[in-house]
């Protein structure tokens, strides 16, 4: 039993999560109470499959965190998601969106959808992006007729695109691993000279899955709209005019709604994409031009700098707490042998590659119902991500799979952290059983995406070998 320590410490950690203490110190705590208890065992002379040594590369570990460039992305896209959204050029963008495709049937819809993944390129944050297009979207479509289901389910799926259409905060974090795990799994095969793969990889593999998913999304909105136009009606474009304040010509308000935030994220992805910065410096440049529109709309004064470098400290710190608590969580697994212990679970399972791929996928679904990202991404895959690594699957691959993997495990009721997020700005008169409704549509294109992306590999990865 005592080599089962490891998935102890696992399973101890999710029950702590689950109970609401704070994820960085419950990470560390518990990893120190279980590391505590491997010595003491080993003083009373139980064989506990224990080797302290590990404990210390801790200080490296702190020195390698607090010096990697390819986290200083995290702060300065964060404050860029901040600064748009204090400018509110999201405001302004829907309002642009909504007056072009409005007299449209189920235009609405279809302007959410890009509006929505319009922020999700500036935020890359999944909470913000629900709850601003909750906030922004979901009054105007509701009172023009739109059925509850539909609303709702396109506010929630576009809001999860954070999670996958670059420069997402999770595919930063995720490329940073998915980087350590892939030199890892190299050595341990006796590659001296291991290749590398970078977030810039997995942003540029990112897009032809989450463009794929755009253009899902607006497919159904299209056909339901056509389907069932008491679902999804046209809006009387003079209305919508009146209603949003902009009487007049239309194109001055698209001019300033649409072309500044447009330019800004082919400035940011458009660096990366042509090798003229790497993710880091694109977050400057990011976070430079967010500042620059919020200055040409008029929207800084000393309050709101304030309060977008505190929101930006709070995430940041957040970050890299839990990472330095995951950072002592992995190598007091490792320390119990948990490496190993997995490695040999994996090998064991029926199906081979297939089988290790679908189990670990099954695992962060389901830990995705308990668990944020950045948790899965600092606790699970350092544990998975070599194993799987070492059968030979593309990194690349493999970082998308569990970004579009845990994108629909935020939607999935009833714990989808998407739905809570809407269910929290959403009105009254809407029940919660429209929301669950409304997001199975958008689940099952999720889950056509996945296949999709395990029967053509080449999705994630023919745009990165060819740039």
């Amino acid at each position: 039993m005592l080599e089962f320590l490891p998935l102890l410490l696992f399973a101890t950690v999710c029950a702590a999560l689950m109970l609401g203490y704070p994820v960085a110190l419950t990470l560390a705590g518990t990893a120190l109470l279980f590391a505590g208890l491997g010595h003491f065992l080993l003083q009373l002379g139980v064989p506990v499959p224990f080797e302290a040594r590990y404990l210390e590369a801790m200080p490296n570990r702190l020195y390698g965190i607090m010096t990697n460039q390819t986290l200083l992305a995290v702060p300065l896209f964060v404050l860029m998601g901040v600064l748009l959204e204090k400018s509110r050029v999201a405001e302004t963008l829907l309002d642009a969106m909504t007056l072009l495709f409005g007299a449209l049937r189920g235009g609405l819809g279809i302007a959410v959808v890009l509006v929505g993944m319009l922020l999700a390129a500036s935020t890359g944050i999944v909470g913000a992006t629900v709850v601003t297009m909750g906030l922004l979207s979901l009054p105007t479509m509701l009172k023009r007729g739109y059925s509850p289901q539909l609303a709702t389910g396109s506010i929630c799926a576009t809001g999860t695109l954070g999670q996958i259409i670059p420069p997402s905060i999770a595919l930063v974090l995720l490329g940073d691993v998915l980087s350590n795990a892939y030199q890892q799994a190299q050595l341990a095969m006796g590659v001296w000279s291991p290749k590398t793969v970078s977030v810039g990889d997995l942003f540029v593999g990112a897009l032809i899955p989450g463009l794929l998913l755009v253009v899902a999304y607006i497919l159904y909105v299209t056909i339901t709209a056509w389907l069932r136009p008491q679902a999804a009606p046209a809006a009387d474009r003079e209305a919508l005019m009146a209603e949003l304040g902009h009487a007049g010509s239309l194109w001055p308000l698209l001019f300033k709604g649409l072309i500044p935030p447009v330019l800004l994220i082919i400035a940011v992805l458009g660096s990366i994409l042509g090798g003229l910065a790497t993710p880091t410096e694109a977050s400057a440049v990011g976070a430079t031009g967010a500042l620059l529109l919020a200055l040409a709309n008029r929207r800084v004064d000393l309050s709101m700098l304030r309060e977008s470098v505190y929101a930006t400290t709070q995430v940041t710190s957040m970050v890299f707490m839990i990472l330095i608590g995951a950072a002592l969580f992995s190598l007091v697994f490792r320390a119990f042998g948990g490496e190993a212990l997995v490695t040999e679970l994996f090998e064991s399972l029926p199906g081979g590659v297939v089988g290790a791929t679908l189990v670990v996928m099954l695992v962060i679904f389901l830990l995705g119902f308990i668990l944020d990202f950045i948790e899965i991404t600092f606790v699970v895959v350092p544990i998975v991500g070599p194993v799987l690594l070492m059968m030979d699957i593309d990194p690349i691959w493999l970082g998308i799979m569990i970004a579009v993997n845990l994108q629909t495990s935020f939607l999935t009721p009833p714990f989808g952290f998407a739905l809570f997020y809407l269910r929290g700005v959403t009105p009254e008169s809407v029940p919660t059983s429209a929301i669950y409704k409304g997001v199975i549509p958008f689940i099952l294109l999720q889950l056509g995406m996945l296949l999709a992306l395990a029967l053509f590999p080449g999705l994630a990865t023919w745009l990165p070998s060819i740039l």
